[in-house]
């Protein structure tokens, strides 16, 4: 565990090298996100040093129910925290969805701890928004995904469930962890960047577009896949090392 602003968040440190921070989707955690598709263990074979954690709110992590906590600049905090307990003063950070806009706002705040920027799941919906969140927060609020209708707020409340998550935590923080970014705060990004999304996810919006706003950025289309299933795709694993690689032989 290590704390930030009082909150004590689970994480892990493993592997050598260079080091690479994972921040988690949205009702995910380190392990669903992360382990069991095979990041972890792709990355840190690949020769990198490897730290997840788990956000406030998910997980193994503690779960505070104001939503004002889930703010997405204090949840970049969290990802700088993870840094000064390890003793780093910069890495590469991969975030999926809700972890690419945290990821947004760790490089927005603290441009100097950020080598490099990999993007998942979160296309140009970073900075126009994602369509509606209240009905997810109001499927998690339900009594049982029985009484959810809305298509978007029944997947996210089934794989809340799925993952034994604090619904109530999981509501405060979609109330306030999807504000967006700018699109003249992310032109202002410098670091490479590299944004991979599914070809059939109907949730992050373009991947193209958001590229097309950052100044040092490629789009990676993840064929065939959604939202869920982009995550763990082999293809995508590939392009990762390879944007590493060729950034390693860049610098």
């Amino acid at each position: 565990m290590f704390q930030s602003e009082g909150l004590n968040l689970a994480y892990m440190d493993e592997g050598n090298g260079r080091p690479i921070v994972l921040v988690h989707g949205f009702a995910s955690s380190m392990r669903v996100n992360w382990i069991d598709p095979g990041w972890v263990s792709t990355l840190t074979g690949a020769g990198f040093r490897i730290l997840a954690f788990d956000h406030r709110g998910h997980g193994a992590s503690d779960k505070p129910h104001d939503a004002d906590l889930y703010a997405p600049q204090r949840m970049a905090a969290d990802v700088m925290a993870l840094l000064d307990h390890v003793g780093l003063p910069s890495a590469t950070l991969f975030g999926y969805s809700m972890g690419a806009r945290v990821s947004t706002y760790a490089v927005l705040g603290y441009p100097e701890r950020v080598d490099r920027i990999i993007f998942g799941g979160l296309g140009i919906g970073l900075v126009e928004g994602v369509g509606d969140w209240d009905p997810i927060a109001a499927a998690l609020l339900a009594p049982s995904l029985d009484d959810v209708t809305d298509p978007k707020g029944r997947m996210f409340r089934a794989f809340a469930d799925r993952t034994r998550s604090d619904r109530v935590a999981l509501a405060a923080c979609i109330r306030t962890s999807r504000q967006e970014p700018t699109e003249a705060e992310v032109r202002s990004i410098r670091q490479p960047v590299l944004i991979g999304v599914g070809t059939r996810d109907d949730i992050a919006g373009s991947g193209a577009e958001l590229a097309a706003l950052l100044p040092h950025a490629r789009y990676f289309p993840i064929e065939d896949r959604d939202h869920m299933l982009a995550v763990g795709d082999r293809s995508f694993k590939a392009e990762v090392l390879r944007f590493l690689a060729e950034d390693a032989a860049a610098a």
